[in-house]
């Protein structure tokens, strides 16, 4: 139990670093890799398919 807490925790982190990550690319940067800002959440969540 404890195991999947610290797993939960550290995904959430995970999720962060990314929507951060991905949060700080100009909307060009963005549109270069094929995104636009409204799929930052799911590509930082991993349930992106584009």
């Amino acid at each position: 139990m404890l195991l999947s807490l610290i797993r939960m925790i550290q995904a959430f982190r995970d999720y962060q670093r990314n929507v951060s990550e991905l949060s700080q690319l100009s909307d060009r940067e963005l549109s270069d890799i094929g995104l636009d800002r409204s799929d930052i959440p799911r590509v930082a969540a991993g349930t992106y398919h584009g």
